[in-house]
């Protein structure tokens, strides 16, 4: 496997302004990942995306260390006021931004589960699976002319469990489409990560390691920095190793299911963000070692 990081772990760090988002290529470099993934590219003011987007390239060129994934919002049931040929468009110039990047696969959301006004029928994700599923399927078509490979994660709520997204693949069923599986995104959703990657392995394209501090929703709130699940559990980001998901038994699992691709670090604990990183990065090193 290679162990990359994306840019959203240092997004506090660019945020705040202690770091521009192309310094952040060179820093992945310098703490020794393999790749970088960009997720919701900054852009500067005077400049447009594709521009931008030629930069990073150009910067990673440089440094030497390749980028394996851009990832974007989407909402094939919402998005553009709820005109799915309008969003599928607009998705499209963001795979021409991956094609610039240099980036072999993008994952793009499905949707939030915010329903247009206009919308008949019953209000579930299987009534709404049609019409997400074709929006994926587009994307995935027009990606496989640049040599793309196209994924949502398991993020969001509405498309966050494993039983929901395994209906989502199987109704899109293009392979050019897969799955971003974010080790402890499943936690949101309630869901066990160890089943969940299990289940979910076979449609692997890219993988997010991530951690979670779990606190029973029975409890009250522990305060600053907790959100709850949708089941009402509390959670707060954590350093990879530190926190309640399996992170080791989902990267077991990972390699006995014979995934090879990229396994990225996604950090958004409280703790200082570089050391975060640094000390989730050693522990996901041994954690492969572990299985290799």
């Amino acid at each position: 496997m290679m162990i990359g990081v994306s840019s959203y772990s240092y997004s506090r760090l660019v945020n705040n302004g202690t770091m521009k988002q192309i310094e952040v290529i060179a820093k992945a470099k310098e703490m020794g990942f393999d790749c970088i993934e960009f997720s919701t590219i900054k852009v500067p003011e005077g400049k447009t995306l594709p521009e931008f987007a030629a930069e990073l390239k150009a910067e990673a060129d440089r440094v030497g260390i390749p980028i394996m994934n851009y990832t974007i919002g989407a909402d094939f049931l919402a998005g553009s006021g709820g005109d799915l040929d309008a969003e599928v468009e607009r998705v499209k110039r963001e795979v021409d931004v991956a094609e610039i990047l240099g980036a072999p696969g993008m994952r793009h959301d499905c949707s939030g589960g915010t329903f247009p006004a206009n919308w008949q029928g019953a209000r579930t994700f299987d009534a709404a699976l049609p019409k997400m599923a074709a929006g994926c399927r587009a994307i995935a078509e027009y990606a496989a002319g640049k040599g793309i490979k196209t994924m949502i994660e398991n993020h969001g709520r509405f498309c966050q469990e494993s039983l929901r997204i395994e209906k989502l693949v199987t109704a899109v069923n293009h392979p050019n489409f897969g799955l971003l599986i974010d080790i402890g995104n499943f936690m949101c959703a309630d869901d066990e990560p160890e089943l969940a990657v299990g289940r979910l392995l076979p449609f692997a394209f890219h993988c997010h390691a991530k951690d979670f501090h779990r606190k029973s929703g029975m409890e009250p709130c522990p305060g600053k920095g907790w959100f709850q699940s949708r089941a009402g559990n509390w959670l707060r980001g954590a350093i990879i190793g530190h926190g309640n998901a399996p992170v080791a038994q989902c990267v077991r699992n990972l390699a006995q299911g014979g995934y090879k691709g990229v396994l990225s670090i996604e950090f958004e604990g409280m703790e200082d963000v570089l050391t975060g990183i640094a000390l989730g990065h050693e522990n996901l090193r041994r954690f492969v070692a572990m299985v290799q």
